[in-house]
């Protein structure tokens, strides 16, 4: 502040991350923005919550506090699916614990009213975003109200937030900061006068869907989805949702970046790593630190994924130049050994929007652009993607471009060109292994969850696999298909989790890593947990809730392992499948030790509240996303 002459600055930015200066990290990206505008911006990283003082290190700044938990919601962040405390933090020096509060963004607002009582505070970040409405909370297993009302903040920025950061920024400025919350798109603000609103859609009011009642549930359900079909920019209609005489208000959503402005944000002064004032380093940074984002958005619509609510599900894609002019400044990098660890995004084969209404006027309300088959607007096409794959490979000092990020399989098997890709994809982009996530196979449960059939998935693995083979011939290098897999989502019940087991018995597949469902605010599938509904028809879901029976579903998809034995035994005795336990090759496990069903149900109870996974499982979904 002093070498720039800054004796105050307009905003003071909290962010519960450690700083590291790079495009994959929100805070970097809004300071840089704000900067890039003239205003002056420090930034305050993981303060010491228990202490108000913490949160004056730069005085109170002229404009306000913007405050963000961080790249991911600090509860998943400090917390496992089992609701077990982590014991690291990847966004944190030297991956240390502990270091940001639960609910960073409530607890960094409160502070910051403790020591400054009338500083504006704009929340934003991916756990304000989420949270902007009332929200099942997983943690305290109730529905709370919007992060508006317990932050006691004056605004919320919700999605990827730029532009609405910029416009709020230049009204504060102005000194029209209250009369502008209204007007600005993607925010969410407090009122307690709605009579000028018009063309707002009035949302079940919080007492109506707070009481754990099955009416209660239902009205939930109702809100939710009128929040989803509510997201898309062009013909999404604000929402308000009541608490007594006050009122949440959500603006519609602002439209996603154009290309180039989305260039222009990755061409801001980015150093590309973590501030040197961190010796330890900050782990985060190893997974980005040589990739490459290619895109933004995604209209993928799987249940349990939060980015359409977030992002929103209209993909933008960075120009060839960009990249290309990021990618040759890594080369330069003190490190790169000519490795490009990524090229993709949060989902790596989209690089344009679903179709031409998408990209005018968002998606679809009540249609999904992949489920329950491919739209017929769908535009599929590989073209681009692999034009720029080609020309970052060829760069001098590239040895290999990786795509890391998920793909859309099914996506790549709707593309009647898709061979070329794959083939591409297989000799020059993958290094052994092709990580895709069909996530489960059970015809009820992939309906749950928003994906393609178990039939989707399998014509892609021949196809990969006779690819592949032909490889291995030419340069004798084997490559394999890994598939992610979520256990104990809302739909499946015991034999949904037998069934997969089994058709993983049949490719002969054990793996590594098993995620449990994880109930994160703003997903569809956390909608069906807390409800028992599936909000799209109101037809009623089963949800495995119990630790027991979690337990045994992530037990099944790694039955081989010795420590799942027990459970796995539980787990066939009480669905009566005990012609999986035998000699013959078509069982699961051997009939070492005889156990009664009623014995079973011991071993269930002594791992009921535990939660621990097996070892090799975990809830990775969030970090690889």
């Amino acid at each position: 502040m002093r070498a720039r002459g800054i004796k105050r600055p307009d905003f003071v930015l909290v962010t519960g991350d450690a700083y590291v200066d790079h495009p994959s990290f929100g805070a970097a990206i809004i300071g840089r923005l704000l900067e890039s505008k003239g205003y002056a911006v420090c930034v305050l990283a993981q303060p010491d919550w228990k202490n108000a003082e913490s949160f004056a290190a730069f005085g109170e700044p002229r404009l306000a506090f913007l405050v963000t938990a961080g790249n991911i919601d600090s509860m998943v962040n400090n917390y496992t699916a089992a609701k077990k405390r982590r014991s690291r933090d990847v966004y944190s020096p030297g991956g240390a614990a502990g270091m940001r509060p639960d609910r960073a963004a409530v607890v960094y607002s409160n502070k910051i009213h403790e020591r400054f009582k009338n500083a504006v505070i704009i929340l934003g970040g991916l756990e304000a975003s989420l949270r902007r409405l009332a929200h099942y909370d997983y943690w305290d297993d109730k529905v709370r109200r919007s992060i508006l009302l317990d932050s006691s903040a004056d605004a919320v920025v919700y999605g990827m937030g730029e532009r609405q950061t910029a416009e709020l920024a230049d009204a504060l400025d102005k000194g029209i900061f209250r009369e502008a919350l209204s007007s600005v798109k993607g925010v969410v603000y407090k009122t307690r006068d709605i009579s000028g609103l018009e063309n707002y859609v009035r949302l079940p009011d919080f007492d109506q869907i707070s009481a754990n009642t099955d009416e209660s549930k239902r009205r939930f359900a109702q809100s939710y989805m009128l929040q989803y079909r509510n997201t898309e920019h062009g013909a999404a209609k604000g929402l308000i949702e009541g608490y007594g005489g006050v009122f949440a208000v959500q603006n519609p959503p602002q439209p996603p970046l154009t290309t180039p402005e989305l260039d222009r944000v990755h061409a801001l002064p980015f150093a590309g790593t973590y501030h040197d004032m961190y010796a330890a380093g900050v782990p985060a940074i190893e997974e980005v630190r040589f990739s490459l984002i290619s895109s933004r958005g995604c209209f993928g619509g799987c249940s349990f994924c939060a980015l359409g609510f977030h992002q929103g599900r209209t993909v933008t894609g960075r120009s060839h130049a960009s990249i290309l002019r990021e990618a040759e400044a890594l080369t330069w990098e003190p490190g790169f050994k000519g490795y490009i660890h990524d090229v993709g995004g949060p989902t790596a084969n989209f690089r344009a929007p679903a179709c031409e209404k998408q990209a005018k006027r968002g998606g679809c309300a009540n249609r999904q652009c992949l489920f329950p088959g491919p739209c017929p607007q769908l535009k599929v096409d590989h073209r681009d993607y692999l034009a720029l794959l080609r020309k970052l490979r060829e760069l001098p000092r590239v040895k290999k471009a990786f795509v890391r990020s998920g793909l859309r399989y099914d996506y790549i098997m709707y593309d009647n060109k898709s061979d070329e890709f794959l083939a591409e994809l297989s000799k020059h982009h993958i290094s052994g292994q092709l990580k895709v996530a069909p996530e489960h196979i059970s015809r009820k449960v992939l309906e749950k969850m928003g994906k393609p059939p178990r039939e989707t998935y399998e014509a892609f693995a021949r196809k990969f696999q006779s690819i592949n083979k032909q490889l291995e011939e030419k340069s004798g290098a084997k490559q394999y298909l890994v598939p992610y897999l979520i256990s104990g989502h809302p739909g499946s019940d015991i034999h949904a989790a037998i069934e997969l087991a089994e058709y993983l018995r049949d490719i002969r597949h054990t793996p590594e890593q098993v995620q449990d469902f994880y109930p994160t605010p703003g997903t569809l599938s956390t909608c069906m947990y807390h409800t028992g509904l599936d909000p799209r028809d109101g037809s009623p879901v089963y949800v495995p809730k119990t630790p027991g029976e979690k337990a045994m579903q992530r037990a099944l998809l790694q039955y081989r392992l010795p420590q799942n034995y027990e459970l796995v035994k539980a787990a066939l005795l009480q669905a009566g499948r005990e012609d999986l336990i035998g000699f013959e090759r078509h069982c699961l496990i051997r009939p070492h030790i005889k156990k009664s069903k009623t014995e079973a149900n011991h071993v269930i109870q002594k791992h009921k509240g535990r939660g621990k996974p097996a070892r090799g499982a975990g809830d990775t979904k969030g970090h690889r996303r």
